[in-house]
């Protein structure tokens, strides 16, 4: 059964095979990261640890049970008990309700653990997957989003109260 793990060190190779795995499928639905993050790939991993250590972040892994990454659900820009949420999961478990439940667990870890009482996010309009994975998880649209928010893309902000 998959678990849901704070981000380590350890996770680094797991977690660059993922992104490269699904690097096409990300791209499209949202802006590719291109090859410098890649080619940067440990100095960024460190620095989102460093991030994590801060507490100004919460970053986490759904892990399978081989060790490899199913998907990626974060909390950034943690302050003031709001965080805004984003996630992403592999192309071979989109569709199947991972991502929802997913979501659904940091929720109420983002409470517990993290003290937090509102969670925001930012979806492109064209990317009802993602739509629907907020809404199921509580989230209400509560406005537009900027397109920088959502890889230049017109998009909607989500919210939820914890």
């Amino acid at each position: 059964m998959p678990e849901l793990q704070r981000l380590q060190a350890d996770h680094a190779s797991a977690v660059l095979a993922f992104e490269l795995a699904n690097r096409t499928y990300f791209a499209a639905a949202v802006s590719d990261r291109g090859d410098d993050y890649f080619d940067q790939f440990t100095d960024r991993y460190n620095a989102l640890l460093a991030e994590q250590e801060a507490d100004t972040c919460a970053f986490y892994v759904l892990v399978a049970e081989d060790g490899s990454v199913l998907g990626r659900f974060n909390l950034v820009d943690i302050e003031d008990h709001t965080a805004e949420l984003g996630y992403r999961v592999a192309q071979h478990v989109a569709g199947r309700g991972v991502a929802t439940a997913t979501v659904r667990n940091l929720c109420q870890l983002a409470a517990t653990r993290h003290g937090l009482r509102t969670l925001r996010a930012a979806t492109a309009r064209e990317n009802a997957a993602s739509q629907k994975v907020l809404t199921k998880a509580g989230f209400v649209p509560v406005g537009p989003a900027d397109p920088a928010d959502v890889g230049g893309k017109p998009g909607t902000w989500y919210q939820r109260h914890l």
